[in-house]
């Protein structure tokens, strides 16, 4: 398993995710067919609002389980350790084209109901950051094209 690869979860956040994960599977999924099932006994399907809207919601639910499943079985339980490399599951503190900021590296799911800002892995920022240090600089390509030049201030790992 790569460091890229690893979703880190606080055990809080990885609880609420098992659970959403048991809901949409079981009773969610029982709630929309069973929505499905009655829209489709009223008749025509072409002109059925009802029935439309519920198989809407079962495509969305679906998505959403395999989201979780997706991210679920990757997961890292805790913190990354604090050793001022930047990796997911870790506040980050940058000088990003001149201005300080502070953010997570990692999965809005790790923020929970945090209002800390959050950067994915995957975006360029965060592909550009993910494996340097304190002190180092990098710079990525926006996606209005410029160049911004980001320089690590400190990193530390996430705490709810």
């Amino acid at each position: 398993m790569t460091e890229t690869s690893v979703t880190w979860l606080t055990q809080e956040a990885h609880d609420r995710l098992q659970a959403e994960l048991a809901h949409l599977s079981g009773a969610g999924r029982t709630d929309i067919a069973e929505r499905i099932a009655a829209a489709r006994d009223e008749g025509d399907l072409k002109e059925n609002g009802g029935y439309h809207a519920a198989r809407e919601e079962q495509a969305k639910n679906e998505a959403r389980i395999r989201e979780l499943t997706a991210k679920l079985r990757n997961v890292q339980i805790g913190t990354p350790p604090d050793d001022g490399k930047v990796e997911p599951g870790m506040v980050v503190t940058a000088n990003v084209a001149g201005e300080e900021m502070s953010f997570l590296l990692g999965s809005r799911e790790i923020a929970g109901g945090t209002d800390i800002r959050v950067y994915s892995p995957t975006s360029p920022m965060g592909a550009a950051i993910n494996g340097t240090s304190i002190g180092d600089k990098v710079s990525y390509t926006a996606p209005n094209g410029n160049e911004i030049a980001v320089e690590i201030l400190a990193a530390k790992p996430f705490q709810a």
